[in-house]
């Protein structure tokens, strides 16, 4: 879950990969786009009247939207909406690598818009309104449909340079939502504990179905592969949707999702054992021995202890307080998520929290948005071992084990990704002993394909070793899911 990190440079344009087609009937497409043809009231006309991608734009309607504006785009990748104003790099600064190559050469139709909701804390177009969308439509349209919501609390565009070019260069349409709040003041949305994090389920959901229609008006017919994918919270949400909302999709890739259980392990159950312990640990001296202890007993890995600072400054505490206000907000009275850094012993501090000793509402508002391990189509988890935001012994191994249990293992691949962490960015400060994560979720994007497209099972689920050689390049461009490299 990823908050703000700063900004890494871009890198030069590379070749763009060869798109994928699939075979489509289209009577019910047709049909469909008879049906909902009609130009919205808040549809703007094309940017410009040549080209493919524009025939249609000004006729594309959003079911549900409360406003939209269309545009023609000779490039929807970040390679040409930067320039354009198409997208928001502060959106997705600090989740990439900064050798990750940006790819281009994608023409189509892009469409912006919100959906009904009260909370104002997206101001991306000046809009001041949640429930934000953002909907990719190439000329060169392979069949598909990806969609995402965002990691952290960020807003829609957060994706575009870790999931969206790639998926756009390979001839997907892409779809990504904010989630219909957004910031660190996300827990101020809905009325009653856990609402703004449940909304984040719904908003998917909404514009899973949105998108589909949009497709299927764009093309003349629906999509013959709808797959979801997303990073840390939004991981979350591939695995909630795949679990509840399985006739919508064909299968997903879930990037180190955030692990949701009213028994635990949760946020809860692992972060105050961190404002605890760490700064012990930092500080040296007799205590520190025992602190280091306290983490890893805590779920953060051993050897990871090169991360600790970096997440003690930016991530921790932050992460506890403002999703402990979601669900708990009675625990620190009038104060609004806590006190920052403070130490234990302070009055409400969340160094303190103790999640299996607060009431029953507290745990019931957790289980609002839990997981339980029965998804209904294919999935594909990755993370990272040393993840130490969402320690992977707390997380995604849990996860497996509650897939397994609920009998659904026939369904999914786990591939724990050696000297993988929470954010590929950090990769660039410590390339000797890091290994970005955004290759091995190609990796896995493209067996997911080959799995619904020819029966084609992935490798088995498997720790994917760190090459021992490789330099930075290579690990930035290649990922062996069967653990060869």
């Amino acid at each position: 879950m990823p908050l703000a990190t700063p900004s890494p440079p871009e890198p030069a344009e590379p070749h763009v990969p060869a798109r994928r087609h699939w075979a489509r009937g289209g009577a019910a497409g047709a049909a469909l786009l008879l049906a909902l043809a009609a130009s919205p009231a808040g549809a703007h006309a094309p940017e410009s009247a040549d080209g493919t991608h524009c025939r249609w734009t000004h006729r594309l309607q959003v079911p549900g939207a409360e406003r939209q504006q269309a545009a023609c785009l000779t490039e929807l990748t970040t390679a040409g909406t930067v320039a354009s104003g198409h997208t928001d790099p502060a959106d997705w600064a600090g989740l990439t690598p900064a050798g990750l190559a940006t790819p281009s050469g994608v023409p189509g139709v892009q469409i912006d818009g919100y959906f009904p909701d009260t909370s104002t804390t997206n101001t991306n177009h000046g809009w001041k309104h949640d429930a934000q969308f953002v909907i990719r439509l190439p000329d060169d349209w392979n069949g598909g449909l990806v969609i995402s919501g965002t990691p952290g609390n960020r807003e829609q565009y957060a994706n575009d340079r870790a999931i969206g070019d790639w998926a756009l260069a390979r001839g997907y349409a892409f779809a990504a939502t904010d989630k219909g709040n957004t910031g660190t003041g996300f827990h101020r949305d809905g009325t009653k504990p856990g609402d703004a994090v449940a909304e984040w389920n719904e908003r998917v959901t909404q514009l899973t179905r949105a998108a589909r229609s949009v497709v299927a008006q764009r093309y003349h017919r629906p999509p013959a592969r709808t797959l979801a994918t997303g990073i840390s919270n939004g991981g979350y949400l591939v695995r909630w949707q795949l679990e509840n909302h399985p006739e919508l999709y064909d299968g997903g890739v879930d990037w180190e999702g955030t692990l949701w259980r009213k028994g635990g392990p949760n946020l809860f159950t692992f972060l105050p054992a961190a404002l605890t312990s760490y700064p012990a640990y930092a500080a040296g001296g007799v205590e520190a021995d025992r602190a280091q202890r306290d983490m890893v007993s805590a779920g953060f890995p051993a050897g990871s202890e090169f991360l600790w600072p970096y997440h003690h400054k930016v991530y921790w505490d932050l992460t506890q307080r403002i999703f402990r206000e979601e669900f708990d907000p009675a625990f620190d009275g009038a104060t609004e998520a806590g006190t920052p850094y403070c130490l234990p012993g302070t009055p409400g501090c969340d160094a303190d929290y103790d999640y299996a000793a607060r009431p029953p509402e507290v745990h019931d508002a957790v289980e609002k948005v839990a997981l339980t391990g029965r998804i209904g189509k294919p999935l594909i988890t990755l993370h990272g071992t040393l993840d130490v935001l969402l320690p992977i012994g707390r997380d995604s191994d849990v996860y497996a084990g509650m897939v397994e249990k609920a009998g659904r293992g026939s369904f999914f691949r786990y591939y724990r990704v050696d000297g993988g962490t929470h954010v590929d960015s950090l990769f660039d400060t410590f390339p000797d002993r890091l290994r970005p994560l955004v290759p091995c979720h190609r990796a896995a994007f493209t067996a997911l394909e080959k799995w619904l497209d020819k029966g084609q099972r992935p490798p088995a689920s498997r720790t994917l070793p760190r090459p021992p050689d490789a330099d930075p390049a290579a690990l930035v461009s290649h990922c062996a899911l069967n653990g060869r490299g």
